[in-house]
């Protein structure tokens, strides 16, 4: 029977060769931490290679990602699919083994990681939404959400300040069934981290309230597999295991360097290494003992039946609790959203309300809160200004995790990190909430989500310059064209309380990627609008005023700066021209429209276009043309009242007026 030690050189061997044959990738983390690899997969992981979405299953995070041929030689020794081809493409196009781990390329790859400290912050959000889940659907006699969320990481994660947000509010929260393990191989891209990070991991962890276990030999089964069962047996904090290795272990002239952190280790060192190891296989040869010893198809098909059976006593003794959990692990809606969602827009549209649409966001959350116990929902400390806070809202807390708000913190990043956990974990929609500025402390977290393909909904409040008083620090002025820049990602800036509602009811649904909303602080007139134009909201863009015929010149605009541009076209009517308003809260959606639509809200025979938007102008030129006109900010904002910078920076009616009659003139 093989050895401990010869599994975990398989791991070594596929993953230098991976490495090797694609000329690229980083070698050292995979030979490092393979020993504490093949004592959590094969003892510890509750996992089904033949279902990779079983619910229960433990999850697993490879947060130090640029190791990721670790994460793929684990998948394929275990039975996962994909085949040593696979392991073989390693790095080349449309494989499924990228070099980084890509959520949705590979069967069993839980999320996407190697921007450091992601990954640690996804499990944490992955850990969260277990604790909730198990308070909200387990029962005393039926612990039916029950499962492990273990996460390996590095130096550099540990470096990444995003690190210090999460494992706080983990700490916090009391986060028990979250294991990280740290690879303290001492080694960075620029060499020992001794002479730039030089941190006491052991105190700082314990400061967070963990469960610490340091100076364990990531190099003896035995003593990883005592600290594992010491974490598993502290249920009431997260536990962090500070696993020595050496980098690029079995590497005769690399092993303990930065020279194997991220570059091949070259054919004479592999042939050395594989003599060291006594790894008598060729390239990408695996015995088939060792891959029979590794195979965990059979156990893990064991342990989901088990769970299946557990799963049907939970059914028949709480069948409606079963039914909801089954929906909300599926992603699918409750079945009257349709059309409960669809009369909240249609009351938000008879109320007419002038208010903030910060405001109105809230009487969104009021209205659709009630129909979603799927809602997850928190703000970076700011719930009194992004008024995130709804009727049913309840604190999450480590003394009762049932409730439906996360108190975040001051941590933009982190909390947006960790709705990318809670979504990818399932059973939740998560929404978290700061200014628009503070969005770019999240940024890389946001892209992210979009990247993945993850329903997590980003509200933004203090929208632009019309916040006021707080100053430039505080007023976005580039940030929106940076959202709408990013695939996947849909961008919404409602103009009023019903682009607001529609706003929030297309973020619920759409389940290809994130939604940013985005709401001012100041109050904004209600529009008035036919059937046919409030079906049209979600369409992204719509003709909101119009005239008879054809316009002469078409107006855009989105946000505040919808109700001045309404008061300009009126003023233009009243003088003879015919006059278009075009609302555009969500370009992307209008973009997405057909040639058809499109033409029928900017028809190509009307040159003269205007656009307005308390933001930078640039990607408006492409709805405007070059001959165009955009009204939008060109400089940073001020300190004073929001309608002395709308008046100072040119967002009136009165500019508009007069950039409009330049234009006809």
């Amino acid at each position: 029977m093989p050895t401990r030690r010869e599994r975990a050189n398989a791991i070594r061997a596929l993953s230098m060769d991976a490495v090797q044959k694609a000329k690229s990738g980083h070698p050292g983390a995979p030979m490092g931490m393979a020993d504490i690899a093949e004592v959590l997969w094969r003892d510890f992981l509750q996992h089904n290679p033949t279902n990779p979405e079983w619910p229960n299953r433990d999850r697993f995070v490879l947060s130090n990602g640029h190791g990721s041929m670790l994460l793929y030689s684990l998948l394929h020794l275990t039975g996962y699919q994909l085949n040593i081809d696979d392991i073989k493409n390693f790095r080349q196009f449309e494989s499924k083994t990228p070099g980084h781990p890509e959520y949705g390329y590979a069967p069993g790859v839980e999320t996407t990681t190697g921007p450091l400290g992601q990954g640690i912050s996804n499990a944490v959000g992955m850990a969260i939404a277990e604790k909730v889940l198990a308070a909200q659907f387990n029962q005393q006699d039926h612990q039916i959400v029950d499962h492990f969320t273990y996460c390996f990481l590095g130096d550099g994660c540990l470096m990444e300040g995003i690190s210090h947000e999460v494992c706080s509010l983990a700490g916090t929260l009391g986060l028990g069934k979250l294991i990280a393990i740290y690879d303290d191989n001492g080694i960075s891209i620029d060499g020992e981290v001794e002479g730039w990070f030089t941190d006491d991991t052991v105190k700082r962890f314990e400061s967070y309230g963990w469960h610490v276990i340091g100076g364990v030999d990531g190099h003896d089964p035995e003593a990883i597999a005592a600290a594992i069962q010491a974490g598993q047996q502290e249920i009431s904090r997260p536990t962090l295991i500070c696993a020595k290795t050496v980098i690029g272990f079995g590497s005769p002239n690399k092993e303990g360097k930065e020279d194997c952190h991220g570059a091949p280790l070259g054919d004479d060192e592999i042939a050395l290494t594989r003599e060291k190891l006594g790894w008598q296989y060729p390239a990408f040869e695996v015995p088939q003992d060792i891959y029979a010893e590794w195979d965990c198809k059979e156990k893990g098909s064991a342990a989901e039946q088990a769970w299946n059976t557990r799963f049907a006593a939970y059914a028949e003794a709480y069948p409606e609790l079963a039914a909801e959990l089954k929906r909300r692990l599926a992603g699918e809606l409750p079945a009257d959203w349709p059309e409960k969602s669809a009369q909240f827009i249609q009351k938000t549209n008879e109320a007419g309300e002038t208010i903030a649409t910060r405001k109105a966001s809230q009487n969104a959350l009021n209205g659709l809160g009630p129909l979603l116990p799927e809602f997850l929902g928190g703000s970076a400390d700011l719930a009194g200004s992004n008024l995130t806070i709804w009727n049913g809202a309840k604190g999450v807390s480590n003394e009762d995790p049932s409730g439906n708000y996360l108190y975040y913190g001051v941590r933009e990043f982190g909390m947006s990190a960790i709705m990318n956990g809670i979504a990818l974990h399932g059973g939740f929609v998560p929404y978290g909430a700061t200014f628009l500025m503070f969005m770019e402390y999240a940024r890389n977290a946001v892209r992210m989500a979009a990247l993945m393909k993850q329903r997590a909904i980003f509200v933004y409040t203090h929208d632009s310059i019309g916040l006021g008083e707080d100053g430039p620090t505080h007023q976005p002025v580039e940030q929106v064209a940076s959202l709408r820049a990013t695939p996947n990602l849909r961008t919404w800036r409602p103009c009023d309380t019903v682009e607001s509602a529609v706003a929030w009811v297309d973020a619920v649904e759409y389940d290809q990627g994130p939604s940013a909303l985005i709401f001012t602080r100041q109050a904004l007139p209600f529009q008035q609008r036919s059937e046919q134009q409030l079906a049209d909201i979600r369409r992204g863009g719509y003709v909101l005023v119009d005239c008879d015929g054809e316009p002469e010149i078409v107006l855009m605009a989105t946000g505040s700066e919808v109700g001045i541009t309404v008061d300009a076209a009126s003023q233009l009517t009243s003088e003879g021209v015919k006059v278009r308003v075009v609302s555009m809260p969500c370009t992307e959606l209008f973009d997405a429209q057909d040639a058809a639509y499109k033409e029928s809200v900017l028809p190509a025979g009307v040159r003269r276009r205007i656009a307005v938007e308390a933001a930078i102008p640039d990607s408006w030129y492409k709805y405007t043309g070059l001959d165009g006109c955009v009204i939008g900010m060109e400089t940073f904002g001020e300190s004073a009242p929001a309608s002395i910078l709308f008046e100072h920076f040119g967002f009136t009616a009165a500019n508009i007026v007069a950039k409009a009659k330049a234009m006809m003139a």
